[in-house]
Formats: C-alpha cells, sequence, structure tokens
C-alpha cells in the first residue's frame, strides 16, 4: 500500500509528530515490513513505529491491520508499539480471560508460571511476565490455588458472606481498642490531678 506524499511525508518522526501520540494510546496498526529487530507498523495511517519481536506472541501478517498501543514515544519521535494494553490493563483482561478458561475447562488449565514462554504465548498471546502477575492478581484475590501441574479453579463457599462489626477474623471485642481507652482514660485522670 503506497501513502501518498503528504501521508508520506507525515510519517517521519519529528517533533511535532510526537504530540499526536501518547503513551498507552490505543491505536490502529498496518504492519509494514519485517525487520531484524521486529516489525515496522504504520499507525493510524500517520506515521510508523516500530514493534520488537520480544512484544509479539501471535503471528502476524505484512498487510495486517491489528489494534494496538503506543508503548512509548521517544524523544526522537519515534514511537515503539505492543500490541497487549500497557501495564496493570494487560494484566486485568488476560486475568478475565484466564478465569474464562477455567470456567470453560471444568475449572483446571495445565499451564504454569513455571511454564516456557513458548506455551503461554500460544495459550495466551501474552508475554511470560505478564502472565506471572495476572496469575500473581488472581491468588491474591483467592480466586485459583496454584498446583504442581497447572492452575485450579476456587471452588466458592456456598454459604454467604456477611459483613459483621466484628470483622472478618475477629471473635469478641478488640483487646487492643480496651487497653487504648483505658491508657486514655488513665492519661486524662492524671492531667486532672496534676491540675489540681
Amino acid at each position: 500500500m503506497k501513502l501518498s506524499k503528504k501521508n508520506e511525508k507525515n510519517r517521519k518522526p519529528g517533533p511535532e509528530m510526537k504530540d499526536l501520540f501518547k503513551q498507552n494510546q490505543k491505536v490502529m496498526l498496518l504492519i509494514a515490513t519485517r525487520t531484524e529487530m521486529g516489525f515496522t507498523a504504520t499507525i493510524d495511517g500517520i506515521q510508523e513505529g516500530i514493534l520488537y519481536n520480544n512484544e509479539v506472541f501471535q503471528p502476524l501478517k505484512i498487510g495486517e491491520k491489528i489494534s494496538g498501543y503506543v508503548k512509548k514515544v521517544r524523544d526522537d519521535g519515534k514511537i515503539d508499539l505492543c500490541l497487549q494494553k500497557p501495564g496493570y490493563k494487560a494484566v486485568d483482561a488476560l486475568s478475565a480471560s484466564i478465569m474464562y478458561k477455567l470456567r470453560h475447562q471444568k475449572g483446571f488449565i495445565g499451564v504454569t508460571d513455571n511454564s516456557r514462554p513458548e506455551v503461554i504465548a500460544d495459550l495466551f498471546g501474552v508475554s511470560k511476565k505478564v502472565f506471572k502477575k495476572a496469575i500473581g492478581n488472581l491468588y491474591k484475590n483467592r480466586l485459583i490455588t496454584l498446583e504442581e501441574d497447572g492452575i485450579r479453579l476456587k471452588e466458592r463457599s456456598k454459604k454467604p458472606v456477611t459483613a459483621s462489626k466484628k470483622g472478618p477474623h475477629r471473635k469478641g471485642p478488640r483487646k487492643d481498642l480496651k487497653r487504648h481507652s483505658t491508657h486514655r482514660k488513665g492519661v486524662e485522670d492524671a492531667k486532672i490531678k496534676r491540675a489540681k
């Protein structure tokens, strides 16, 4: 696909082009060429950017249109791209995808945070680093259990959880509050005695 001379001129990076794109901005990419470092792609038909090999976790074809994100706008005006949502947005989206797969595969997936990066990329289309963050997030929220050979969906208690004034882990009054109020009363009594 050839761009008009006007668009060809606009594709060259420069300080005025830096302001068009912002970090984490969602953009439409047209995969242009394959290089040693990865792929070049035309961003929204305006400017060229690069998708580095370590950011690509799916097969790409020259001429393919795909949505992506601006990873970084460099000082020289060049743009680094990625196909996944940057930062924790990627983790949240992947967490939802993992939960979906778990529910549709009888609550178990035979992949762990120790699986090979290629296996993770084939299954979820993400890096191992993002996968580990998502698994950690799900584990921290007690939605999954980590087993030696995979990830298991944690069974929910059938008993509804109700809030109580005592808190989820306490039985009886808080001793530290009682001690604190007694101490406070002692301090106030001492102040009264000094005033007399």
